[in-house]
């Protein structure tokens, strides 16, 4: 991968070979002076001084008497057992017991990526005065095999091209208000409250879909298990919304942004009625609610393309809805969805029972939607 704002400076210097110091050695035999030796090479006079006193031993004559000279294979010698014992030493034998929890966190139920460990572990007071490694290091052992975990166990890591903007196409169908419409702090996710939605649906056409719903701000996530994919179905998952969050309503689903599919189609005047307002993106631009295609990505993890939703147990999607709000994200500096989710209900209702209900309610809500 290419980097254009590296920061890291480019080495000026580069070591001394075995022909130098033999040069070196030639030299000196001559009388040459360290000066004289440093400009023939193009060399610092402190790096020849350097080389001359690490590559000068002391010899026996024979009359026993002793004599010091310098010698270009002792240099080498010593340069190259430096070399060897040069670099960071391996952390590994001290941070056994982040690496256990690593392995269980990536191989177990959880399947937490190496970042998220690292980023969870940092914030984690249980963790602050216990040897951990950073991200990069912990990518490393895995890729030297040093960890019971390979990278084909690994989350797959999203790589996605920059969108140039183009030209958006014209509406097939009027639904509603244009994205265009979708007020700033939406946009740039400063408040708190604006969702985007979608379905993820199965094999067949009479199958059973999923409702998803992604908060913009916290990405937070909410999942429903419908019949069918209708505005019918849709409508009945607003109205137990609408029954769980009671007057914080209009608060906590200030807007929500649908694409143009007919399970939306009266999603405006659904949503009016709850003092609410609906948005759509425009035809084929799904990368517009790109929040919520990449909570439907997720998902894909836990129920692959092609495998029926009707085989799958309510309970099972709120494991997952379950797994993704607890998952600690780099984007929210390690915090879990669920706790941002809970710290913005704490700032627009000051009743903690209320709050602890609805966050609670949210995972243990068993009904059956449309």
């Amino acid at each position: 991968m290419a980097q254009h704002n590296c920061t890291t400076k480019r080495r000026s210097f580069k070591h001394l070979n075995p022909y130098e110091r033999g040069e070196i050695a030639a030299l000196l035999k001559e009388g040459r002076s360290m000066r004289y030796i440093a400009r023939k090479l193009g060399r610092a006079p402190s790096t020849i001084s350097r080389e001359v006193k690490r590559g000068t031993v002391t010899q026996l004559k024979s009359d026993l008497s002793t004599y010091q000279a310098y010698f270009p294979e002792a240099g080498q010698a010593i340069y190259e057992k430096r070399r060897k014992n040069c670099g960071a030493n391996l952390k590994l034998p001290y941070v056994n017991e982040f690496i256990k929890f690593a392995e269980e966190k990536m191989l177990g139920e959880k399947k937490w990526s190496p970042d998220s460990i690292v980023g969870y572990c940092k914030r984690d007071p249980s963790w602050r005065d216990k040897p951990i490694v950073c991200t990069k290091t912990l990518y490393n052992y895995i890729d030297r095999g040093y960890l019971k975990v390979r990278n084909i166990d690994l989350l797959l890591k999203p790589r996605l091209k920059p969108r140039n903007k183009v030209k958006p196409r014209e509406h097939k169908r009027v639904m509603g208000k244009s994205i265009d419409l979708r007020p700033k702090e939406a946009e740039n996710r400063e408040e708190f409250g604006h969702w985007e939605i979608d379905t993820v649906i199965g094999k067949r056409s009479n199958d059973a879909v999923l409702l998803t719903l992604t908060e913009r701000k916290t990405r937070y996530e909410l999942i429903f298990l419908l019949d069918s994919k209708d505005s019918r179905a849709v409508n009945s998952v607003f109205m137990e919304l609408k029954d769980r969050y009671g007057e914080l309503f209009p608060k906590v689903f200030r807007s929500i942004t649908a694409d143009n599919g007919s399970e939306f189609s009266e999603l405006s005047s659904i949503l009016e009625r709850y003092r609410s307002e609906a948005y759509f993106a425009h035809p084929y631009s799904s990368w517009e609610r790109a929040s919520n295609e990449r909570q439907n990505g997720i998902i894909r993890r836990f129920i692959p393309k092609g495998k029926a939703i009707r085989e799958i147990t309510l309970s099972k999607v709120k494991e997952i809805e379950r797994w993704m709000n607890e998952y600690p994200r780099k984007i929210l500096g390690y915090k879990t969805p669920q706790e941002c989710f809970y710290e913005e209900l704490l700032r627009i209702s000051t009743d903690i029972k209320v709050v602890e209900e609805l966050v609670i309610g949210c995972h243990n809500c068993a009904s059956q939607c449309g």
